[in-house]
């Protein structure tokens, strides 16, 4: 069975867990209302996609991003 000779250091083990760090999310301004909304996605206030109403504006999406 393979043992390690020595000890891992705690900076070596923080090197090989360098990748493993948590992203803030991207948000940006909707190009429409300007509220914050996810990248490539329908705009939970106002329902525009890339210029053009995809949602009626009536109706308000489930995931709306709250910041």
């Amino acid at each position: 069975m393979a043992v390690p000779k020595k000890k891992t250091s705690p900076s070596r083990r923080g090197m090989r867990r360098s990748h493993e760090a948590l992203r803030a999310e991207a948000y940006v301004e909707c190009g429409n209302c300007g509220e914050l909304k996810r990248p490539h996605h329908i705009c939970s206030h106002c329902g525009y996609y890339d210029g053009r109403e995809v949602v009626p504006s009536g109706k308000t999406l489930k995931s709306a991003v709250y910041v």
